[in-house]
């Protein structure tokens, strides 16, 4: 560890000298001798190179997430050359090319804070040594090496021997104890971390390969913390258990803010955001506009949440936008009047009649009592003309007949009769006959 510690020496006097910054400003407040001040120094350092990896985690986060996409093209690569690895790595880049990620960038954070974290323990291990580095002359090395957490020393470690922890002024059951708790929480945080990203924010559509390595790392990462954690100084257990947290809270907000799409997370979120929709009837963040913007692109593609999602805006009168914000949908405004209606001359918009849908018994009778009431006035008309064509003195016989074909015409009418039942049967007296099916030849 020393050795590589000092392969990163050239950035101990950045490090340093942001440490002694920060102390004179704890000093001041809980005393220049004091843990707080430089425990506080420490966690501060932590803070100020998180922030500035925040673009790198966001660039980390679009990786994870495009290797995830990525995972089942790489398996039919892996089936097509299984037996021409150079042909297989081949495409393999270019499918990374393509794709704009490699997998290199996952690891970014982690790999642009370790040469903070190897300086960081080459300061305090000179602090338990005595040497002075970087920034740290005679008289801070003396603060430092006086200062304790919780009874510790800052460049104590869990394996060191009582001599080397009485030489720092404190007890080896106070060093064990306190790197105990710190090792056990600095593993913890990690597992929690990873769990939560597994469990909450991956895609549950796909499985792949790469799934069960971020399962395996879950619990090796751990197991690896709690391992070259009894080496580290208590200084360097400051520093670690400060960026899992730091990790583990930027995650979490990420996760409610900014899911992976088909997770559980995405499901609880777009949960969040129709309620949100609805009760306001707009979008408020610029997040929620690009998430909805970007849902909306997909058109066909969307997952079942995106669906439901889509869908519940509908039921609730609303519709996405292709720029991320909300309208009142088609259906809304036709039942206020302003689509699909017919404009009267007075100028009001009123809405067409649909017509309802008949049954076929209905259908049928109702062209059945249409030809029956044709066939009446037919009748009716044939009999006004043959009165009229008649003499005036045959004005007895002819109203004889007339009598009865009323009464018969009457008869016809009314609902149950022989002529209104043979229309229903099928046969139509004086009209035209249903078609016959054609034979089957």
């Amino acid at each position: 560890m020393d050795t590589i510690a000092s392969l990163f020496s050239f950035i101990t006097w950045p490090v340093s000298w942001v440490i002694v910054q920060f102390h004179t400003v704890y000093g001041a407040i809980f005393g220049p001798d004091t843990g707080w001040a430089w425990g506080l120094s420490i966690v501060s350092l932590v803070i100020l190179i998180r922030i500035c990896l925040i673009p790198l985690f966001v660039k980390q986060i679009k990786a994870t997430r495009a290797m995830q996409t990525l995972q089942p093209e790489m398996k039919k690569i892996q089936e097509r050359y299984k037996n021409d690895k150079q042909r297989q790595s081949e495409e393999m880049m270019k499918l990374y090319k393509e794709a704009g990620t490699n997998p290199l960038s996952s690891c970014l954070p982690i790999l642009a804070q370790s040469p903070f974290f190897f300086a960081l323990y080459h300061v305090l291990n000179g602090i338990a040594s005595g040497t002075k580095i970087g920034y740290i002359n005679s008289d801070l090395l003396a603060s430092a090496r006086q200062a304790h957490i919780f009874g510790a020393p800052l460049a104590a470690k869990f394996l060191d021997g009582a001599d080397t922890v009485a030489k720092l002024g404190a007890s080896l059951t106070d060093v064990r104890v306190v790197t105990a708790i710190m090792i056990v929480l600095m593993s913890a945080s990690q597992f929690y971390t990873q769990r939560q990203l597994m469990t909450k924010n991956v895609d549950t559509t796909v499985k792949t390969p790469f799934m069960q390595q971020q399962k395996m790392l879950m619990y090796v990462f751990p197991i690896m913390f709690a391992f070259f954690g009894i080496r580290f100084p208590v200084g360097v257990l400051i520093y670690w258990l400060t960026t899992n947290v730091w990790t583990m809270g930027q995650q979490m907000y990420v996760i409610r803010n900014n899911p992976t799409p088909g997770s559980k997370a995405q499901a609880a979120y777009l949960e969040r955001l129709t309620k949100h929709v609805t009760h306001h009837g707009k979008v408020g963040r610029r997040s929620e506009k690009a998430i909805i913007k970007a849902i909306v692109a997909k058109g066909r593609e969307r997952n079942e949440f995106e669906r439901k999602f889509i869908n519940s805006l509908h039921k609730a009168g609303l519709a996405a936008q292709a720029d991320g914000t909300v309208a009142k949908s088609v259906a809304t405004e036709t039942e206020e009047g302003t689509e699909e209606g017919v404009t009267t001359a007075a100028g009001t918009v009123q809405r067409r009649q649909q017509p309802k849908r008949q049954s076929k018994a209905q259908r049928q009778s109702g062209g059945t009592k249409q030809t029956g009431d044709s066939l009446s006035l037919e009748k009716s008309d044939s009999s006004e003309t043959s009165d009229s064509s008649e003499q005036p003195g045959s004005s007895e016989e002819s109203d004889q007949p007339q009598d009865s074909k009323s009464a018969a015409a009457q008869q016809g009418s009314k609902p149950g009769s022989g002529a209104r039942s043979k229309a229903q049967s099928g046969q139509r007296k004086g009209g035209s006959q249903r078609p016959k099916s054609p034979s089957k030849k």
